[in-house]
């Protein structure tokens, strides 16, 4: 009878143990989610000043030794539309379509990449987006950071000319050319097509929503399991 008294209170404090080692874990990763959401947070404010500053700044001589994320920048050069890429992109309305990314030589012999603007589909290879004339032109646009494509991202097909990601060591196979790690986003065009992409500081940040809601679903636990005690 005693054994079995024992044996039903050692079977209760086990469920108790796990149920409240079952509580601390999920109130243990709300909150390392809500943390992280925090953390996310502060770099899209980070973002979002940097491209405030940038947006606000006078264009300056752009060199390949230049590390400043959105930074405006102005050139003189030829573009190398032989070795032009097509980035597959969405317009603001979702439509499908691909970012013009044409190579870029300096007059100070300096490759650099920059992305000259959004077109449809049907204007892939079509001569008419490119200048006709070849000469050398002041470009002014904002730089920023070409950063390693994420695992969901297809592979790029080279053969076809359809990007997915810029992979600098496909940009390298593909043109022979080496480029660092920062692509100018053109501001203007003389051409309506490719259309020039507005970078503004309208970007999403939801970040504080979301760690809110990690925060109160960790507390929702809490008096839960409280409540539970207490009726127990």
């Amino acid at each position: 009878m005693l054994l079995y008294i024992f044996g039903e209170v050692n079977l209760k404090l086990k469920k108790a143990f796990l149920f409240q080692l079952f509580v601390i874990l999920f109130i243990s990763i709300f909150c390392a989610l809500g943390t992280w959401q925090l953390y996310r947070l502060q770099w899209k404010l980070e973002i979002i000043n940097q491209i405030t500053v940038g947006l606000n700044s006078n264009p300056v001589e752009y060199s390949n030794l230049m590390k400043k994320n959105y930074q405006r920048v102005n050139t003189k050069g030829k573009y190398i539309f032989d070795e032009q890429i097509y980035l597959y992109s969405l317009n603001d309305s979702g439509k499908p379509g691909y970012d013009v990314i044409t190579p870029f030589r300096t007059h100070k012999n300096e490759n650099l990449l920059v992305n000259r603007g959004w077109i449809s589909k049907e204007f892939k290879g079509n001569p008419g987006i490119n200048s006709k004339k070849n000469e050398e032109q002041k470009i002014v646009g904002l730089l920023r950071k070409v950063y390693k494509p994420n695992m969901f991202k297809p592979a790029n097909d080279i053969e076809n000319n359809v990007w997915f990601s810029i992979n600098l060591k496909d940009l390298n196979n593909f043109t022979g050319k080496k480029f660092n790690e920062f692509i100018i986003f053109l501001e203007d065009s003389e051409t309506k097509v490719p259309l020039p992409k507005k970078i503004s500081i309208d970007v999403p940040n939801n970040h504080l929503k979301y760690a809110i809601t990690w925060y109160a679903i960790s507390i929702s636990i809490i008096f839960y399991y409280l409540y539970f005690r207490r009726k127990k």
